[in-house]
């Protein structure tokens, strides 16, 4: 359970509160970063590093969101903060050459065959572009001008990274219900 008087502990450098906080946040900021990092040992970087950035920025922390929406955000960017310093930049793509299609079709149903497991591996077989953007648009739930924001991408990449992310993700989910890996 969250004690409000914990934040005060950790401002005032009481380890003890900050191991307390860090246990508590631990597995649930893990799962976060697994969304954008595919080895495990990069997630737990990742929450590391994001733990030493939120004890530090502490004092940023205005309680307008609860502690963990901060701290995941805090997750998010340091997930894709490692992305680019590992030389996986994203491409932008030239606004020019991109054709914005918005899908009229909501219709996301899938097989009963297909499990979440299945779902989450077709997931983390797209391509990174893709993989983030579907990532940050349908799992947490940011808006394409904070992805655009977030990427470093105009908005009109965004979109189309999306809508072109849903595609192969749909395709790869109908090769699952044919038998095929992806």
């Amino acid at each position: 359970m969250f004690q409000p008087d914990i934040i005060e502990k950790c401002k005032a450098n009481n380890r003890q509160a900050q191991m307390q906080l860090y246990n508590q946040y631990c597995q649930g900021m893990y799962i976060v970063a697994k969304r954008y990092v595919k080895h495990d040992a990069e997630a737990e970087d990742v929450v590391q590093d994001a733990f030493i950035k939120a004890f530090s920025k502490l004092d940023q922390y205005q309680a307008e969101v609860t502690f963990g929406a901060w701290l995941k955000r805090i997750v998010i960017n340091t997930s894709i903060d490692l992305l680019k310093t590992r030389k996986h930049q994203l491409v932008e793509l030239e606004t020019v050459h991109l054709n914005v299609v918005e899908s009229e079709d909501n219709n996301w149903l899938v097989e009963d065959a297909v499990g979440i497991l299945d779902i989450k591996a077709a997931i983390s077989s797209l391509a990174e572009k893709y993989r983030l953007v579907l990532t940050l648009y349908l799992l947490e739930g940011y808006d394409h001008q904070e992805i655009s924001q977030i990427l470093n991408i105009t908005e009109v990449s965004s979109r189309t990274q999306l809508y072109r992310g849903k595609l192969q993700l749909q395709e790869l989910l109908k090769l699952k219900k044919d038998g095929t890996r992806y």
